[in-house]
């Protein structure tokens, strides 16, 4: 027997030709195979919006495969030595960069990728060794969009050391992307309100901050040199790895409670090496545990004590902006309020303030309400960077 396939139903006819009758089955072929592309076609459309929704998702929160963490990541190219390149002439001299400007020096630190942020940018990380401290800890790193810019490519950027509060070990919590410290900086610059720093951000105790256990971000007799880490090993780091400000004027700290000491102390004691700080609810003197039985080094890390020896000499000039909250406890308040009231625009030290209303002790607080215009007057006081084209 000749057995013969019947033809798909889009080449049957629709009606005897003779009479012109339907031919049975073929309409319902037809019907049941519509059915199925428009359900196929829907099914297809819903995967695509779900593809389309989920990708951007999975790569804001960095879920795997849509994530960058622990590729290696460049922010520039160190200035080569003796010879041409995009930094540099044949000479080894810069070509075309103004003259506040720093080139990276090298060598050049092996960042691996933490955070990719939701502009492009990312945050970058190592474990470092201080040559000068001989301290080793992580540090994290932000470049707004603005540093790939062509316009600012011959250009050096300010940069800012944030310190966190807490323990500050093994972490800092302004690389966080959730507290929106880089992309709050973005949207000020954006809006006018802000210079578009470099941020770094370093580690700022070397171990736990168990049982009253930290160090004023200081070089205490006998304990890690933390001061050294934070005031010179940080700096060179960022020098060795971006363009930068050559001096003063492109330097400032920013942090919270403990951190906020530290940055606080740091531009009371090298003034002529950073100008500015931006201190939140910050702790006001030296009372680490560790300064017993070293009271000449205590003194010589206490920011009051500082404040008096700043004022003696008239200068250099600081600029430091406080901010607490309304909610904060009265010992935080009343340091900050009790420094103002002894210091605070007198001489060399020039000050202002934001107290925000309804603010508690935390960096969720502080971010935001350096918005309102606390970053305005920091970065009044910086320098750069200076477009070219």
């Amino acid at each position: 027997m000749n057995h013969q396939s019947s033809p798909p139903a889009e080449f049957l006819p629709d009606a005897c030709g003779e009479c012109g009758a339907p031919l049975p089955g073929v309409q319902g072929k037809r019907r049941t195979r519509r059915r199925r592309a428009l359900i196929w076609t829907a099914v297809v459309a819903s995967v695509a919006v779900v593809v389309g929704v989920a990708i951007p998702v999975m790569k804001h929160y960095e879920i795997p495969p849509f994530s960058e963490k622990g590729q290696p990541l460049t922010f520039d190219t160190p200035a080569p030595q003796g010879g041409g390149g995009r930094n540099g002439g044949g000479d080894g001299k810069a070509v075309g960069v103004d003259a506040l400007t720093s080139l990276p020096t090298g060598p050049e630190a092996p960042w691996k990728v933490e955070h990719t942020l939701d502009d492009g940018t990312h945050i970058g990380v190592i474990t470092y060794t201080g040559p000068k401290s001989g301290y080793t800890g992580k540090v994290w790193v932000w470049a707004p969009k603005a540093y790939s810019d062509p316009k600012y490519a011959r250009s050096g950027f300010p940069v800012m050391i944030a310190l966190p509060g807490g323990p500050g070990y093994n972490d800092n919590y302004w690389k966080d992307p959730g507290l929106k410290l880089e992309q709050s900086i973005t949207q000020w610059y954006q809006q006018g309100k802000s210079k578009p720093f470099l941020v770094v951000m370093p580690v700022l105790n070397p171990g736990p901050d168990d049982h009253a256990h930290y160090w004023d971000g200081s070089d205490i007799p006998g304990q890690p040199k933390m001061g050294t880490w934070l005031t010179d090993d940080i700096p060179d780091l960022m020098r060795q790895n971006f363009r930068t400000i050559k001096s003063r004027d492109g330097w400032a700290f920013m942090g919270s409670s403990s951190g906020g000491f530290a940055g606080l102390k740091a531009v009371l004691k090298y003034p002529d090496r950073f100008k500015a700080a931006l201190i939140s609810g910050p702790d006001i003197v030296a009372d680490s545990p560790f300064w017993k039985g070293h009271p000449k080094e205590q003194a010589a890390n206490n920011p009051p004590v500082l404040a008096k020896q700043l004022l003696a000499r008239g200068g250099p000039d600081i600029y430091l902006a406080f901010q607490y909250g309304t909610r904060e406890g009265s010992g935080e308040i009343g340091a900050v309020t009790g420094f103002l009231k002894q210091f605070g625009n007198k001489g060399p030290i020039h000050t202002t303030v934001n107290v925000i209303q309804g603010g508690r002790h935390n960096a969720y607080t502080y971010v935001p309400a350096m918005g309102a215009g606390l970053i305005t007057w920091l970065s009044d006081q910086m320098v750069g960077p200076t477009p070219s084209q």
